[in-house]
């Protein structure tokens, strides 16, 4: 993974026990919400490695999937014209 994501323990602890939080009580939840932000969040750098990543895989299947296309037009117009040949061969 890319850079980390800081998370002020210290300033959210302080938030909470404004708001009736024992010490403990907000000790234990900062200490959880830190370990969900660190595991469990992508940055920006994530994001951006993630994204490029993908355009290589699409462009590679771009053009696996042209390649595929031009067959599959290829073998029409060979049936295309096989058809067209025992019409012709009927009138």
């Amino acid at each position: 993974m890319g850079t980390a994501i800081i998370f002020d323990t210290y300033a959210y602890v302080k938030k909470l026990k404004a708001v009736g939080f024992t010490e403990e009580q907000a000790e234990v939840q900062a200490s959880t919400l830190a370990g969900i932000v660190e595991d469990k969040l992508a940055t920006k750098r994530d994001l951006a490695e993630l994204e490029a990543r993908l355009e290589l895989r699409l462009k590679g299947m771009e053009s696996s999937v042209k390649a595929d296309i031009i067959k599959w037009v290829a073998g029409m117009l060979v049936a295309q014209a096989a058809v067209i040949a025992a019409l012709v061969k009927l009138l």
